[in-house]
């Protein structure tokens, strides 16, 4: 389980990464939303723990129990629809005393993990009709789960974190093609069918929201409100911000026009306050630990290690373009946090989980020797 590494081989350069966006997001938080400042602290603080153990375990020996693993995932997501806070008619929180645990953020790791395996496992056979219809069988619970809470957002971002890892396992272009051909028609045809009245797909809230993206004036004071008041307040940051808990009274968030600014719109905070410099400062920040990431996946020992870290860098990278583009209003309002810098515990120590499974992946990397 425990193995020996060279320390000269741990990424200390993604952890200063990861460390340095946590902290812009904790005083960003702070500005926001003071009460729950010291609980992002602390979960940092559980979180770089918790990166630090699963950096020094073999992801290998971790892989053996992926079933387990996908079984729990499944059973925390069925456990929130029965048991869990309802919050804005959503299900998706599970009380457990200290924190709210969110079993759709834990799930995205324990997913990548089944299919590191499962992709280690299958990868001579990958492009095979009966491997991608048992791919596609496994993916279809958590999916719908997600879905029933309900979840939209999180539900298509891992929808895109299947198709990354299965991309990544290497399933053939003409099958990438020939999903490619299905999907966009596909993609076309349900938003035309969503946007009807009387529609039973999704959710009215969640019709809304898209009606409210393509017509934000008819929306400006309900759906469209808190995207349009974000793009006021990024706007008025100008080039350095107007500083971290200003008193501003021509600030959105001190208006209190941002509802909720401490997790989804967290970036609309630190575009007010900390400028272009601060916006373009996370934006990096989150590309670098990406890129870093899909770095690490190129020197892999095995498939199951390049896996495991391509699907936390597409997590972050996708998750993270995903939040700001609903606060620039780019796409949709959604409802992911921004990793790393939006408040939840459960979604700020599963990305540090993640991390320090691309840790162990980056000391076992090929063509080295442990001690």
């Amino acid at each position: 389980m425990f193995r020996k590494y060279k320390l000269k081989n741990f990424d200390f350069i993604l952890v200063l990464l990861v460390a340095v966006l946590n902290i812009i997001g904790i005083l960003a938080i702070g500005s926001a939303e003071e009460s729950v400042q010291n609980k992002q602290i602390i979960g940092m603080a559980l979180g770089l723990a918790a990166m630090l153990v699963v950096a020094f375990i073999d992801y290998s020996w971790i892989l053996r129990f992926a079933w387990l693993g996908y079984l729990a995932a499944l059973g925390t997501l069925v456990l929130v629809l029965f048991y869990g806070r309802v919050t804005n008619g959503a299900r998706r929180w599970l009380e457990l005393g200290f924190f709210d645990l969110q079993p759709s953020e834990t799930a995205k790791i324990l997913l990548i993990l089944f299919y590191a395996q499962f992709i280690m496992k299958y990868k001579d056979r990958l492009n095979t009709l009966r491997v991608l219809f048992l791919a596609v069988f496994f993916i279809v619970p958590p999916l719908a789960l997600i879905y029933k809470q309900p979840n939209l957002s999180t539900t298509i971002l891992v929808a895109v974190l299947f198709c990354v890892l299965m991309f990544v396992g290497g399933i053939s272009w003409k099958i990438i093609g020939g999903i490619l051909a299905v999907a966009v028609p596909g993609v076309l045809v349900f938003l035309s069918i969503v946007m009807q009245e009387g529609q039973t797909l999704i959710e009215n809230y969640q019709r809304n929201r898209i009606m409210a993206f393509f017509d934000p004036e008819a929306y400006a004071d309900t759906q469209a409100y808190q995207q349009l008041n974000s793009v006021i307040a990024i706007g008025s940051g100008q080039l350095w911000g107007k500083g971290l808990n200003n008193t501003d009274i021509a600030s959105v968030k001190n208006g209190n026009f941002l509802p909720e600014s401490q997790t989804d719109f967290i970036f609309a905070v630190i575009g007010e306050e900390l400028g272009f410099i601060g916006s373009a400062a996370v934006i990096l920040l989150l590309i670098l630990i990406a890129m870093r990431c899909v770095s690490i996946a190129r020197t892999a020992k095995d498939t199951a290690g390049m896996v495991i870290a391509a699907g936390v860098g597409a997590m972050i990278g996708v998750q993270g373009f995903m939040n700001i583009a609903v606060a620039t209003m780019l796409m949709p309002n959604t409802g992911l946090p921004l990793p790393f810098v939006s408040y939840g515990l459960s979604s700020l120590v599963s990305m540090y989980i993640g991390i320090g499974f691309v840790l162990n992946v980056r000391l076992q990397r090929k063509n080295l020797y442990n001690l």
